[in-house]
């Protein structure tokens, strides 16, 4: 319900800790399609966290100590999205932005130059963050699983998707991570260089 400070207050409290909050409230008026009705009256709140992978500190201590300037996207408020990247080891993840204030091109160029996070971001944004990073002369890689994700993992320079992710998404990928693990990335990388390695050793 709008106009409701105290309520408004309290949800941004919990997201701040990195909780998703659903409001639970009731009206004597009928709903019209996805229109709210009039006279909507609290009556409970529901948290929602994620749960942070046991191995997610190391991967991105991992990717940071490489000089890879990593970006948490995604569709949620960027406070709560912000609390739990820095909860999971991400650098800078004070640095976030709300993707709804981004209006041009100029505003997304400096946006995924100078924020770290991003939070309620459309499909269409992810593509644009990705073309803006490339024309900064970024070599990005992108990773996700959803058929909102496909619209830039196309355009990445690297596509890496997890499998219980959705078909849309693992056919246009480079990559799958067949166990839908992240923490599989660093041995990836390694591989990687030990290949193109061989291949400079063997052509000199």
């Amino acid at each position: 319900p709008e106009d409701n400070e105290e309520l408004t207050e309290k949800c941004q409290a919990y997201a701040e800790e990195g909780l998703r909050v659903l409001v639970l409230a009731h009206s004597s008026q009928n709903a019209e399609g996805t229109e709210l009705p009039e006279g909507l009256e609290p009556l409970a709140l529901m948290l929602l966290t994620d749960v942070i992978r046991e191995e997610a500190p190391d991967t991105l201590a991992f990717f940071d100590s490489q000089e890879v300037d990593l970006k948490v996207i995604s569709g949620d408020d960027p406070v709560t999205v912000s609390a739990i990247a820095k909860k999971a080891g991400l650098a800078n993840a004070d640095n976030y932005i709300d993707a709804t204030t981004i209006t041009t091109p100029e505003d997304m160029e400096r946006a995924v130059a100078e924020c770290s996070v991003f939070g309620r971001v459309t499909p269409q944004q992810k593509k644009e963050m990705v073309l803006a990073l490339q024309k900064q002369k970024h070599t990005v890689a992108m990773t996700g699983d959803g058929v909102n994700d496909v619209l830039a993992l196309k355009e990445a320079d690297c596509s890496v998707v997890m499998a219980e992710g959705s078909d849309a998404a693992k056919n246009i990928a480079n990559v799958v991570l067949m166990d839908s693990n992240f923490a599989a990335m660093p041995e990836i990388v390694n591989q990687g260089r030990r290949v193109i390695n061989n291949i400079r050793t063997a052509a000199s």
